[in-house]
């Protein structure tokens, strides 16, 4: 018996003196919390804790700073943003579709419930890149930067609506280029009235070669269709534009690792002045609010329910059309881009008066390089996989508002430099192209009346 009380002393001693070491019990509790060895270790069978109580005595602790670690994420992520007071249209427009079908409120409301979705997959998606590093980051961004459009283009593809997913497509580029980078520079300038802000003209040139590189991607086939110089008719433009699509998928991977690997310098968000008056707030802006695993949770909780609004969105698009009396190509050019560009659309506006242009013009014209050198031939790739036939012909009008954008929109970045008229001009612009689009009816397809 003396010999068995001297161990569970010394064994007693030793677990106080390691919790002298680490602090005290709360935070030794705190530390197995976040730790899961640690807490498999107190969980084994037959260990006695420091309180003298067996495993089974220690379960609803355990179970209460799980909860605490859940309510912790759920106000991080879902109550810490205002606009996800939007959240709840998302299921309203499922039980508005169930009861009523009435069309044109379904896609309102699906459309008021996909923009909080939009900008919380792209809060995990930075929140997971800062545990991935700068390269995984970078292709994470790549891939779940534009996840709205592409969810939504895909839906349409498999539905056979491919006017949509083009016209979706081009509205994105067109959104961000015009109306995102203007209100950037528009606000910014507004702040800093008095002085001109400034950003990196290297990445401006290679975003508005890229750009241009897309334009002549889907000129070809465009003019190839309307001049009736196919060699096989039906056949040559398809064909063309599958081949245009994987070239230009090729681009775009040199792209991100030419960005990422060979130039990594250059194209660091903030300038060398900004860094250094700026250090600290770098340092903040690159702590984790939430961890890896609850990152990859919630990205896999917003890319569903984003899929799920998705099909009903799609769904009620010519529905729409005919209730609101409005032409297809304003819904899919001007509407359904407030979705995806919902996210960028602040966060451009917020950096800009931050006087962060670097971010702001990442923000605007990455994701609109990420649409016309990615997602547009990945959505041809896709429709080759299903059988359907997705092509680069956006038909003239669309590609010459295209083509006209980007060389306005090339000359206003290369001086390196904006302020609040440049971004009026860039705001007016998209009201021009949104004018234009509301008068302008989709051809009918070929064969039909």
């Amino acid at each position: 018996m003396d010999q068995n009380l001297q161990v569970v002393g010394t064994q007693s001693q030793l677990e106080m003196g390691t919790l002298a070491q680490n602090g005290s019990p709360h935070e030794f509790e705190e530390q197995s919390l976040f730790s899961p060895e640690l807490g498999t270790q107190k969980m084994q069978p037959g260990h006695i804790s420091e309180y003298g109580s067996a495993p089974g005595g220690f379960q609803p602790g355990v179970s209460k700073m799980w909860r605490n670690v859940v309510y912790k994420s759920i106000k991080t992520v879902i109550f810490s943003n205002k606009l996800n007071v939007l959240i709840p249209f998302g299921p309203l427009a499922i039980l508005v579709h169930i009861l009523t079908g009435h069309n044109g409120l379904v896609f309102l409301l699906s459309l008021l419930g996909i923009i909080p979705l939009a900008e919380r997959l792209g809060y995990a998606t930075e929140q997971l890149a800062v545990y991935t590093g700068p390269t995984i980051g970078g292709l994470l961004n790549a891939t779940f930067g534009n996840a709205t459009e592409l969810i939504i283009a895909i839906y349409a593809l498999r539905h056979g609506m491919i006017r949509v997913v083009q016209l979706s497509l081009l509205g994105s580029i067109l959104s961000n280029m015009l109306l995102v980078l203007g209100c950037a520079f528009f606000c910014g300038g507004l702040v800093f009235y008095r002085k001109e802000q400034v950003f990196n003209k290297a990445t401006a040139t290679v975003n508005s070669g890229l750009l241009l590189m897309a334009v002549m991607g889907l000129l070809f086939p465009a003019v190839l269709h309307s001049t009736h110089t196919e060699v096989h008719y039906g056949k040559s433009e398809l064909a063309l534009s599958r081949f245009s699509s994987c070239i230009m998928l090729g681009v775009y991977a040199a792209y991100l690792f030419f960005q990422l690997k060979t130039q990594k310098d250059p194209y660091i968000p903030l300038s060398e002045e900004g860094s250094q008056n700026g250090e600290n707030d770098n340092d903040d802006d690159e702590t984790p609010e939430i961890s890896k695993w609850e990152s990859v949770f919630w990205l896999s909780i917003m890319t569903a329910w984003i899929s799920i609004l998705s099909e009903y969105l799609v769904d009620a698009i010519e529905g729409t059309s005919h209730t609101w009396n409005l032409p297809i190509s304003f819904i899919g050019v001007i509407l359904l881009p407030i979705v995806g560009n919902a996210a960028e659309h602040a966060g451009a506006i917020m950096f800009a008066m931050k006087d962060k242009l670097d971010i702001s013009l990442g923000i605007a014209i990455g994701s609109s390089t990420q649409i016309s050198m990615f997602g547009i031939p990945f959505c041809v790739v896709i429709g080759w996989i299903m059988g359907q036939p997705m092509d680069l012909n956006f038909k003239l009008f669309e590609t010459a508002t295209l083509f006209i954008t980007v060389i306005v929109v090339a000359f206003f970045l290369q001086e390196g430099s904006s302020n609040y008229f440049k971004g009026l001009m860039l705001i007016l612009c998209y009201v021009i192209v949104a004018a234009s689009f509301f008068v302008h009816e989709d051809p009918p397809p070929e064969g039909k009346p």
